[in-house]
């Protein structure tokens, strides 16, 4: 009889407490987060490489040396969003292995609680003395009474079970847990390890690309056509961007508009204010190749340099080209433009109203340019101007 009433107890004491201890919280994140993250992860490797594939096909084709640095960009910029991808999962790894941790701990607490209240009831039970099935069933005043004893009884047996399958449960809980732990944490160390590898990439890659361009400025008569070409869009581009400055305008005074540009009025679009390259002819160090620089080179940035509107505008254009990079251009009234060159990555789009100092995009080396730098132009009444004219504090560097 004492065994029976200990399993009674038992059942008692840990329904008690199964029915008491409160649900656990709904996570944050799930591994399903990680997989997705992963999917995405596997697109970019994809892309990257039907990129590498085109650019092993142009090989030293000179004639293709523009197509080359295009391919080369566009690959950087896989390979960033590949790292940007790798922190992403890093970051969500961190967040679940501190939810793991937390619902172990909860799990084993609820474990070593329901332990130790059990010990105590057991010793409390022996200080009393027991109870069996029998009083319960010799209390029942009528048959009715009787069967309803019974089912009681039943009741609790049934309870016992139940609580010995939930006792496992919570077992094979906390064994799945650490093991989930122990996974998480290699997966993690894994990512960060993958993340060191791309960050390598990048550099080798953004090399190669560097390296393209110097080689195309130090051949110049190897690539005439591509320097042509270069000069030749850019001139499309400035004619472009009046034509689009022009229609904005036209639609601005359709809606009663102020479409009069306010000239001057600018500030440094980067924090660096250290002058690499000046507008207007300038001689690049090899013997023939002066060139017509069309704005000014702001050094002193890197690849993670926020620019800024030099003036509240609207953006008119926001895209790729194969002499300016990744590049954008703000009208801040009829035939008043500035523009942002070799960015790594854009911020704004067509249409976008920007006040003063808004992010535009961030620093880079896209397009034909040999290393981190803002290639930035102010045109005023539809002719470009020399931007040293308007901003001041700058540190010359050639």
């Amino acid at each position: 009889m004492k065994k029976q009433t200990l399993r009674i107890l038992t059942a008692i004491v840990c329904v008690v407490l199964m029915v008491t201890t409160a649900a656990a919280p709904a996570m944050a994140v799930t591994q399903a987060d990680i997989d997705a993250l992963k999917s995405d992860a596997s697109d970019l490797s994809a892309q990257k490489k039907a990129l590498q594939q085109k650019l092993d096909a142009l090989a030293d084709d000179k004639a293709n040396a523009l197509e080359k640095k295009n391919l080369l960009d566009q690959q950087i910029g896989k390979i960033s969003d590949e790292i940007s991808n790798v922190e992403q999962q890093i970051a969500t790894y961190v967040s679940l292995i501190s939810q793991t941790q937390k619902e172990l701990e909860d799990a084993q607490e609820k474990e070593a609680a329901q332990y130790e209240l059990f010990c105590k009831r057991v010793r409390a039970m022996e200080e009393r003395g027991t109870v069996s099935y029998w009083s319960v069933l010799f209390d029942a005043t009528s048959f009715t009474d009787l069967l309803s004893s019974l089912d009681f009884i039943n009741e609790i047996m049934d309870s016992d079970q139940r609580v010995i399958d939930d006792l496992k449960a919570l077992q094979e809980e906390i064994s799945a847990k650490k093991a989930d732990l122990e996974q998480q944490k290699a997966d993690s160390e894994s990512a960060k390890a993958d993340l060191e590898s791309k960050k390598s990439e990048l550099n080798t890659q953004r090399k190669a690309a560097d390296d393209l361009v110097k080689q195309i400025q130090a051949n110049e008569s190897e690539y005439q056509d591509t320097l042509d070409a270069i000069d030749a869009e850019e001139e499309a581009i400035q004619a472009e961007i009046m034509r689009k400055s022009k229609e904005l305008a036209a639609q601005q005074a359709a809606s009663g508009q102020t479409t009069t540009a306010a000239l001057g009025g600018y500030i440094w679009p980067v924090p660096s204010h250290r002058i690499t390259s000046p507008m207007g002819s300038r001689y690049t160090g090899i013997p023939g190749a002066s060139t017509n620089h069309k704005g000014v080179d702001i050094g002193g940035v890197g690849y993670t340099t926020e620019v800024h509107a030099a003036k509240a505008g609207t953006v008119i254009v926001a895209q790729h080209s194969s002499s300016y990079g990744n590049y954008v251009v703000v009208s801040h009234g009829s035939g008043n433009t500035t523009l942002y060159g070799h960015m790594s990555s854009l911020k704004v789009s067509v249409g976008q109203s920007v006040a003063q100092g808004d992010v535009l995009g961030i620093t880079g080396s896209t397009g034909i340019s040999s290393g981190p730098h803002l290639h930035f132009e102010i045109t005023e009444n539809g002719s470009r101007v020399n931007p040293l004219n308007y901003l001041t504090d700058y540190v010359k560097a050639w």
